[in-house]
């Protein structure tokens, strides 16, 4: 039986890790930061420290490289992602991580758990 596109995303989105553990690491990268936006500044932090780049991805059903992840001037984390010349951003919300997913991918679960409880 054939996966719907919403089943197919909330597996992506599934943690690989429990909720302790990824309050756990929320806790580390918020430890001294007051209000949302500095929240995420500090998981970006995290992301950037620990994200091991670049890695193969699959966006849309296309073969990607993420190649960087950025901040946003809206607030927001994006993946960069390549194919050839074009560049896309890519919320890191919604990009589809693979398997096995790279190195420091927890920071991407902790970081998607922080935005669903805000």
């Amino acid at each position: 039986m054939a996966r719907t596109e919403s089943e197919q995303r909330t597996r992506t989105r599934r943690s690989r890790r429990s909720r302790a553990q990824l309050d756990e690491l929320v806790a580390r990268a918020t430890v001294d930061a007051f209000g949302e936006s500095e929240q995420r500044t500090g998981l970006f932090a995290m992301l950037e420290e620990h994200l091991e780049l670049p890695f193969a991805a699959r966006v849309l059903g296309v073969h990607v490289m993420v190649e960087a992840i950025d901040l946003t001037r809206a607030g927001e984390i994006v993946a960069i992602c390549r194919r050839g010349h074009a560049r896309q951003r890519v919320p890191i919300l919604e990009l589809p991580l693979p398997t096995p997913p790279p190195g420091g991918a927890e920071w991407i679960e902790a970081y998607r758990h922080w935005a669903s409880a805000s």
